[in-house]
Formats: structure tokens, C-alpha cells, sequence
């Protein structure tokens, strides 16, 4: 490893472009910035189309980053990917070899890639080690945006060996929160059930019939913490390796159900439709490089997460 790439910088001042701020995550990501002093440039799809090289590169003249956070993704939920694979799949790997080779060609002085746990195969051995990213097939519902993913942190690997690029991936898994969208059709697993909850409730519902069979696990990580860990992964570097970011505890979609209607007051039954897809079987993130990098990380409490969702869901409605 260059040993420039674990060298820790600070953001205070630093000029940090951040693409797909006006997303979920985009969002929080520019206030993690702010917070730790950097100027964030946050630019969404209204901005530049980052499918488009030349608007890139126009880009990165007009802004001048000296850091990027690489946030922008074009993706939805289970129903989303199982219907635009091909979408998922050439949208992502534009935007993402465009930025690589923009930032690159700017010398912008470190790149974080936000990456995504779907890069994993659908049979990985739990918890998910990023020793073992690139083994198998990703779960077939999100096949392609996974494969894009794979394609990013392979090509941040090339350009640091073949022109010394300083660039790091992490790798979310599910993320939740304030800012999430609750459309029934980009809705991921909590936004998705908040919304359900939060209708059958207000309408006496009485009982919620949810995609699957409940047995299916997820690893779900707040979104303000992830974003805090992102912008720390800005600042400490150590190359392009993945470094997983989640919490490390495995739940199952009929437990995280529950929790929600228990945050959002539904009293009612929970059922499941057994034609709809589960997803990937089971995802729990090993956390034990993230802690080592990144320190430890101070996770909010899932049940004090939820409730900040459902609280959001509620003022924003």
C-alpha cells in the first residue's frame, strides 16, 4: 500500500463533492461533511448527468474537488431491481467508471466509493467478509446493480495501481432513516414497512400482508451512522479495499416487521405473501475491518433509529 494512503486528512476547509446529495443517502452524507468542517459541493441528477462523460469532466472544471464522496446510484427496492435490470446495470457502471476517471484526471486528492452489500453472492458464507466480495453470484432480484458495484471497486483497484489514485469502498448494507423514500415502488425493507404500518394504523387495518416469507435476515444500519463512517473513511483512507459498514446484527425481515409496528403503534396482525420474493436469503456484514480502520462506532440504538424514521415519516406527510 502507497503509504500516502494512510495518511489521515482533515476536511475542515477541504472543497468535497458529493454526488447524489439530493438522494436518501446523498443527503446525509453532505451534512457529515459540514459537521466535520468541509465545504460540500453536492450536485444530483438537475446538476450533471453523470452517464454523460463530458458533463463529468465539465463537472469537476466548474467545482475543482479536492475530495469526492461518490454516492449516486440509480437503484430501488427488490420490485424496482427485479424490474429494471438492465437500468440498474448500465446507469451504475457509466456513472460510476465516469467519476473514477474524472476524479482521477483532476487529481483529486482521495475518492470514497459507495458501494453496496448486493455485491455479494446470494450463498455468501455469514457473516459477509470482504475477503469474499467477489465470490459467486450476486441474489438474481439485484444481480446487475450488484455486479456494478463489483465493477467500481474493481476499477478504483486498477486506477490505483496503474496511476496511484487514492480512493477507498465502502460497503452499506440497508440503511434506514430520515430522508428515506417511502414509495411503494424504490421503497427498500423499512421504508417499505413504515409506510404500510404507519396506513393500516391511521385506517384500522387489520391485519398486513408483507412481500415474503419473513424468514429472510437483514443487517440494517442508520443512516446518520453510516454516513458519519462514510466521511471518517474519507478522512482515514488505507486504499481501495472494501470496508463493510453495518451493525453487525443479523435480523429477520418477520422480526424487523414487528419492530416497525411496534414503532409506528399498528396493533394489528402480520401476515406473509409467500409468491413474492424473499430476496436474498440472509445478510449480516462482518464489521471487524471497519473497526479497525474506522474505530468504534458508536451506533445509534435500532429501536431509537426506528422511531426517528417513524417520527420523520409523520412530519413529512
Amino acid at each position: 500500500m502507497d503509504a500516502a494512503w494512510g495518511e489521515e486528512l482533515s476536511l475542515a476547509g477541504a472543497r468535497v463533492l458529493v454526488t447524489g446529495a439530493r438522494g436518501f443517502f446523498g443527503a446525509h452524507l453532505v451534512r457529515a461533511v459540514q459537521e466535520q468542517g468541509g465545504a460540500a459541493l453536492g450536485v444530483g441528477r438537475d446538476e450533471a448527468d453523470l452517464c454523460d462523460p463530458g458533463a463529468v469532466a465539465a463537472m469537476f472544471r466548474r467545482l475543482r474537488p479536492d475530495l469526492v464522496i461518490h454516492a449516486a446510484a440509480v437503484g430501488g427496492g427488490i420490485g424496482w431491481m427485479k424490474a429494471h435490470p438492465a437500468t440498474a446495470l448500465s446507469g451504475n457502471v457509466l456513472a460510476n467508471t465516469n467519476v473514477l476517471d474524472a476524479a482521477a484526471r483532476a487529481g483529486v486528492r482521495r475518492l470514497v466509493g459507495i458501494s453496496s452489500a448486493c455485491a455479494y453472492a446470494r450463498d455468501a458464507a455469514q457473516p459477509m467478509c470482504e475477503a469474499h466480495l467477489y465470490e459467486g453470484e450476486p441474489e438474481p432480484t439485484n444481480g446487475p446493480y450488484g455486479h456494478s458495484k463489483r465493477l467500481m471497486m474493481r476499477h478504483g483497484a486498477a486506477l490505483a495501481e496503474e496511476r496511484g489514485f487514492d480512493s477507498v469502498f465502502v460497503v452499506p448494507t440497508n440503511l434506514f432513516g430520515p430522508g428515506e423514500s417511502f414509495d411503494p415502488v424504490r421503497a427498500h425493507v423499512v421504508g417499505a414497512l413504515v409506510r404500510r404500518f404507519e396506513a393500516a394504523r391511521s385506517e384500522g387495518v387489520a391485519e398486513v400482508v408483507c412481500w415474503g416469507t419473513g424468514r429472510a435476515t437483514r443487517d440494517l444500519l442508520y443512516v446518520e451512522d453510516a454516513a458519519r463512517l462514510a466521511v471518517r473513511a474519507l478522512a482515514v483512507g488505507g486504499g481501495p479495499e472494501p470496508v463493510n459498514l453495518g451493525s453487525g446484527v443479523e435480523r429477520s425481515i418477520a422480526d424487523i416487521a414487528a419492530a416497525v409496528a411496534e414503532a409506528c403503534g399498528y396493533r394489528g396482525a402480520i401476515g406473509w405473501d409467500r409468491s413474492r420474493p424473499d430476496g436474498m436469503p440472509r445478510k449480516q456484514l462482518d464489521v471487524h475491518t471497519m473497526t479497525a480502520r474506522l474505530g468504534p462506532p458508536g451506533l445509534i440504538p435500532f429501536s431509537e433509529g426506528l422511531a426517528r424514521t417513524v417520527a420523520w415519516f409523520r412530519s413529512s406527510s
